[in-house]
């Protein structure tokens, strides 16, 4: 089967840590942040992630990188779905502005890093 190529602009939301502090400068604050694994995306995300955004001018969403999620013990074959694959469905949704990862056990050294001006 023949990959299909990515859609222009699909993986514009997508943000690796070296280029952070310049894709923050471009978002409008307050900035709201959130974080989590979102293996299987579902309505309750997609409402949470609506609702997030609302709070703010730009959500910025971070997710755990697989080696993080496995680390949180939910079971040995978590993430089902691998952490490229989760960025790339949570930057095809309208609420994100900004979707990066972490890879500790939790986001603490990242918030530090942005200082957002809402946590949820």
């Amino acid at each position: 089967m023949r990959e299909l190529p990515l859609i222009s602009g699909l993986t514009d939301k997508l943000c690796a840590g070296a280029e952070l502090p310049l894709r923050l400068a471009s978002l409008p604050r307050p900035w709201v942040f959130t974080n989590g694994v979102f293996d299987v995306l579902h309505r309750g995300h997609v409402m949470y992630l609506a609702q997030a955004h609302a709070l703010g001018a730009s959500l910025i969403v971070a997710l755990n990188t697989d080696a993080s999620a496995k680390r949180l013990g939910k079971g040995p074959d978590r993430p089902l779905n691998n952490e490229m694959d989760r960025a790339l469905v949570m930057a095809a949704l309208a609420s994100p502005s900004l979707v990066t990862w972490f890879d500790e056990d939790t986001p603490l050294q990242l918030i530090a890093q942005i200082k957002p001006d809402i946590l949820v």
